[in-house]
């Protein structure tokens, strides 16, 4: 008898499993290297705890300048050059687009990995089941990574992995429990409100919990407002946080609805004009399993900054270490222990100890509990991601394991992400060869800086080349030389808590909407219109020209012979002074 269901083959250099903000820079940071790649992800909608379907803010490290670089960065410029209103169905679609529209990736929607197929302790293939077209889909590849948060490939490979909470005498971490246990962080159904211009009315439904502001001890102070996303609502860190989340939604979806009973009908929340807008069938989940890789990073790693020489991203939230009994508890819902902004998280975490094609990336990485308290936050994920794909890119091209990459290719990976624009701590970006045989040279200020290796403002130090708005740079090399591109690094502002913001937001997207929203713009610090010129006969002739940019990161293809380049800025986004980080041809 033939088989019933139709089955798919697909055979890719890369197979990522897992859409969310990790699995999307894997894939996307891959494919631009080279690779080809497959994403499985079992959800109609990319984006995992920040899509349509969660809605959790999208968080990174604190601190001045802090913020997160690299794919992530241009998803986020995406966001506020098109979705001023902050709008989840557009939000959706820009995350959709930078996979489906990419050549070199194939996308599987709304299909669940449940099978790996082994040939010792590597990888050959994954199998998922598509739930919309009733198809297995078998992907072959030569590398996984598995950024699903639950650590799907984990049981189905045979990969060491850990769950739950270390003891403190394991790693001698003060912060974790003096015995170890099963427990986690809790999982959260979130909702949003929109205010209205008039008074309105909310039944809750006879299931719902019901709440006084005695069992909610910890409620922000102004319940109803437009910075509250409701995060505290959270369940099963003393359940099984992966078996038990059916049961769990439904414990969560009584909350979520009692607790907007409270702040409409309990008299002490202002919210006459609040009305319940939407609310998440599906849990955002904090933990889960986390993989053992070549290295497990602790809370001792963390608090020393991460000084490693493997570094391939960074961290910067607290140690946020949520009480297991979520919303249950009177104590305190969390812990925020200090932790340093930045610190350096390694390569030897992203990899699997005993599976020798297996790359994770997301909250799933090798790190104890209390370490993964700060790198689980999205924005940190998002940076691990771009280094996996990054990596496992170089791994294809080379021939090499993820294991491999370390001891061969650890240099050139750190170089290619900086290159891609990914902020290493306590590392700097080398300029090419061409730009160091030439001369720079403006009527602005600090334009040796474009060459430093240092693309954003670290302390007291700007790192940066001001000018006024028509300002030009010229580059002029002792004799004539081919360009292929021009790397340029622009200001996209990394303080920008308040573009077009409500007070107290900051977030790319809303949580409640108020009823007098700013909409977000792209930041006035940006460069938006420039022309490159080379020197030809005497006189300047344009090789480019870009008009409406709105990204940091930009690279303008050449495909010229010169001994002189000028690059002259005509507009911003609205800043009066022309600001830039890095300037490079190759």
């Amino acid at each position: 008898m033939s088989e019933i269901f139709a089955h798919k083959e697909h055979h890719v250099d890369f197979c990522v499993v897992g859409g969310g903000l990790s699995g999307i820079c894997a894939a996307v940071a891959a494919s631009r290297h080279g690779a080809k790649v497959a994403l499985m992800h079992d959800r109609p909608v990319l984006g995992g705890n920040a899509s349509s379907e969660i809605r959790m803010w999208v968080c990174g490290a604190h601190g001045k300048n802090n913020r997160e670089t690299g794919i992530i960065e241009e998803l986020m410029l995406e966001n506020l050059y098109r979705n001023p209103n902050r709008i989840y169905a557009i939000w959706d679609s820009i995350l959709y687009e930078k996979v489906r529209f990419d050549p070199n990736i194939t996308l599987l929607l709304n299909c669940s990995c449940n099978d790996a197929q082994m040939d010792g302790d590597r990888i050959v293939s994954i199998t998922g089941w598509q739930l919309t077209t009733q198809q297995k889909h078998t992907v072959y590849a030569r590398l996984f990574a598995d950024c699903s948060g639950d650590s799907i490939l984990a049981p189905l490979s045979g990969a060491f992995y850990r769950y739950g909470r270390e003891s403190s005498e394991e790693f001698g971490e003060d912060i974790a429990p003096k015995q170890a246990d099963k427990k986690t962080m809790g999982m959260s159904c979130l909702m949003q409100a929109r205010q209205l211009d008039h008074k309105v009315e909310f039944i809750p439904p006879k299931w719902a919990n019901h709440y006084t502001k005695e069992d909610l001890p910890h409620r922000r102070s102004n319940m109803a407002s437009a910075g509250e996303n409701f995060w505290y609502m959270e369940l099963g860190g003393e359940n099984d946080c992966i078996e038990d989340t059916e049961e769990l939604r439904d414990e969560l979806l009584k909350v979520a609805f009692g607790i907007w009973d409270y702040v409409k009908n309990s008299g002490d929340c202002d919210a006459d004009n609040w009305e319940l807008d939407w609310v998440g069938f599906l849990p955002g989940k904090r933990e889960s399993r986390r993989y053992v890789g070549d290295y497990i990073m602790t809370q001792h790693d963390v608090r020393s900054e991460g000084r490693f020489d493997d570094l391939i991203a960074y961290g910067g939230w607290t140690m946020d270490d949520h009480n297991p009994a979520g919303i249950r508890t009177k104590e305190p819902p969390t812990i925020y222990h200090p932790a340093p902004s930045p610190y350096g998280i390694p390569y030897r975490c992203i990899y699997s100890k005993n599976i020798e094609n297996l790359y994770f990336a997301g909250r799933n990485i090798s790190v104890t509990h209390t370490a993964m308290s700060s790198t689980r936050v999205m924005a940190t994920c998002a940076l691990l991601g771009q280094a996996a794909g990054t990596a496992a890119a170089i791994a294809v091209r080379e021939g090499l394991t993820p294991r491999g990459v370390y001891e061969n290719k650890i240099r050139e990976l750190q170089q290619t992400l900086m290159d891609d624009d990914c902020y290493l701590p306590f590392r700097k970006r080398a300029s090419s060869s061409l730009i160091l045989r030439g001369k720079l040279e403006s009527d602005g200020c600090g334009v040796e800086n474009l060459i430093n290796g240092l693309e954003r403002p670290i302390g007291e130090e700007d790192n940066g080349f001001w000018g006024d708005k028509g300002c030009s740079i010229h580059f002029r090399l002792p004799k004539a030389e081919k360009f292929h591109f021009c790397r340029l690094v622009f200001d996209s502002d990394l303080e920008r808590e308040t573009v077009g913001a409500n007070k107290g937001e900051f977030h790319p997207m809303a949580s409640n909407i108020a009823l007098h929203n700013s909409p977000y713009h792209v930041p006035q610090t940006m460069v938006r219109d420039f022309t490159i010129s080379m020197k030809q006969n005497g006189g300047w002739k344009t090789v480019a020209k870009v008009n409406e940019n709105y990204q940091r990161l930009v690279r303008v293809p050449l495909d010229c012979t010169a001994d002189e380049i000028k690059i002259s800025f005509t507009e911003t986004w609205g800043s009066d002074k022309i600001h830039l980080f890095s300037l490079d041809f190759i």
